[in-house]
């Protein structure tokens, strides 16, 4: 009569490497999240500079609204003033 008995030797191996990935996705989350937020303000300030720039050539309706949304600024003395500190 044989008698065999099975063990899981590599029990600990295998929730190491699950635990391993779940960390790596989990990082790898947050690295891209933290990517998209730095690009979308970098896109922002283009955004700001490219308008004020055309602002300073064509002094037209359209570009201030476009600098009121960017800027949360309401009145046009307030872009002027601060389109002229964004160009410098």
């Amino acid at each position: 009569m044989k008698f065999e008995l099975k063990t899981e030797n590599d029990n600990c191996s295998k929730l190491f490497s699950q635990s391993f990935s779940i960390v790596f996705f989990l990082s790898l989350i947050i690295i891209l999240f933290d990517v998209a937020l730095k690009l979308g303000i970098i896109s922002r300030n283009h955004k700001i500079e490219y308008n004020c720039r055309v602002l300073s050539v064509e002094k037209s309706k359209p570009h201030f609204k476009k600098l009121s949304r960017l800027s949360n600024l309401k009145s046009k003395q307030q872009i002027w003033e601060f389109c002229r500190e964004f160009i410098k």
